[in-house]
Protein backbone atom coordinates (compact mmCIF):
# COMPACT_ATOMS: atom_id res chain seq x y z
CA UNK A 1 0.00 0.00 0.00
CA UNK A 2 0.97 3.71 -0.91
CA UNK A 3 1.89 5.97 1.86
CA UNK A 4 -0.97 8.88 1.61
CA UNK A 5 0.76 12.42 0.93
CA UNK A 6 1.50 14.98 3.14
CA UNK A 7 0.75 17.70 0.92
CA UNK A 8 -2.78 16.65 0.19
CA UNK A 9 -4.94 19.76 1.71
CA UNK A 10 -9.01 18.10 2.18
CA UNK A 11 -11.66 21.04 2.68
CA UNK A 12 -14.79 20.56 4.49
CA UNK A 13 -17.54 22.46 2.65
CA UNK A 14 -20.59 21.74 5.44
CA UNK A 15 -22.84 23.84 3.12
CA UNK A 16 -22.98 21.73 -0.07
CA UNK A 17 -22.26 18.61 2.88
CA UNK A 18 -18.85 17.24 1.39
CA UNK A 19 -15.51 16.97 1.96
CA UNK A 20 -13.11 17.72 -1.47
CA UNK A 21 -9.46 18.18 -2.81
CA UNK A 22 -9.36 20.20 -5.91
CA UNK A 23 -7.26 21.46 -8.55
CA UNK A 24 -6.87 22.18 -11.78
CA UNK A 25 -10.06 21.82 -12.52
CA UNK A 26 -10.78 18.29 -10.93
CA UNK A 27 -12.22 17.83 -7.53
CA UNK A 28 -11.73 14.23 -5.65
CA UNK A 29 -14.77 14.38 -3.22
CA UNK A 30 -16.71 12.38 -0.18
CA UNK A 31 -20.53 13.56 -0.23
CA UNK A 32 -22.72 13.29 2.96
CA UNK A 33 -25.47 13.96 4.86
CA UNK A 34 -25.64 15.25 7.80
CA UNK A 35 -28.32 14.63 10.73
CA UNK A 36 -28.17 15.88 14.56
CA UNK A 37 -25.94 12.69 16.17
CA UNK A 38 -25.22 11.12 12.53
CA UNK A 39 -23.36 11.44 9.26
CA UNK A 40 -24.16 9.39 6.61
CA UNK A 41 -21.25 8.51 4.09
CA UNK A 42 -22.97 8.45 0.96
CA UNK A 43 -20.19 9.11 -2.11
CA UNK A 44 -16.81 9.05 -2.78
CA UNK A 45 -15.81 10.12 -6.50
CA UNK A 46 -12.12 10.30 -7.31
CA UNK A 47 -11.37 11.52 -10.96
CA UNK A 48 -8.73 9.50 -13.03
CA UNK A 49 -5.98 11.92 -12.51
CA UNK A 50 -5.97 12.13 -9.23
CA UNK A 51 -6.35 8.19 -8.53
CA UNK A 52 -3.34 6.06 -7.12
CA UNK A 53 -2.45 8.99 -4.76
CA UNK A 54 -4.42 8.07 -1.59
CA UNK A 55 -6.73 10.89 -1.85
CA UNK A 56 -9.91 8.38 -1.32
CA UNK A 57 -8.01 7.34 1.59
CA UNK A 58 -7.44 11.33 2.98
CA UNK A 59 -11.01 12.17 2.42
CA UNK A 60 -12.56 8.87 4.20
CA UNK A 61 -10.27 9.78 6.94
CA UNK A 62 -10.78 13.59 7.08
CA UNK A 63 -14.50 12.44 7.07
CA UNK A 64 -14.55 10.30 10.07
CA UNK A 65 -12.27 12.13 12.15
CA UNK A 66 -15.06 15.44 11.61
CA UNK A 67 -17.76 12.86 12.96
CA UNK A 68 -15.48 12.00 15.77
CA UNK A 69 -14.53 15.00 17.40
CA UNK A 70 -18.64 16.29 16.28
CA UNK A 71 -19.62 12.77 18.68
CA UNK A 72 -21.39 11.66 15.08
CA UNK A 73 -22.96 7.95 14.99
CA UNK A 74 -21.33 6.91 10.98
CA UNK A 75 -23.52 5.09 9.05
CA UNK A 76 -20.79 4.30 5.75
CA UNK A 77 -23.47 3.43 2.83
CA UNK A 78 -20.42 4.54 0.40
CA UNK A 79 -18.65 1.45 -0.36
CA UNK A 80 -15.20 3.01 0.16
CA UNK A 81 -15.77 4.48 3.54
CA UNK A 82 -16.96 1.12 4.76
CA UNK A 83 -14.09 -1.15 3.25
CA UNK A 84 -11.63 2.00 4.77
CA UNK A 85 -13.92 1.30 7.97
CA UNK A 86 -12.61 -2.16 7.73
CA UNK A 87 -8.95 -1.78 7.18
CA UNK A 88 -8.93 0.65 10.53
CA UNK A 89 -10.17 -0.50 13.32
CA UNK A 90 -9.56 3.02 15.42
CA UNK A 91 -12.68 3.80 13.31
CA UNK A 92 -14.97 0.92 13.99
CA UNK A 93 -16.59 2.58 17.18
CA UNK A 94 -17.90 5.04 15.39
CA UNK A 95 -20.17 2.53 13.28
CA UNK A 96 -23.51 2.29 15.10
CA UNK A 97 -26.01 -0.79 14.10
CA UNK A 98 -29.20 0.27 12.58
Amino acid sequence: MSSVPDDITVVHDATAQQFRVGSNGDTALLQYRRDPDRITFLHTEVPEAYRGRGIAQKLAQAGLDYARRERLDVIPLCPFVKSYIQRHPEYQSLVKAT
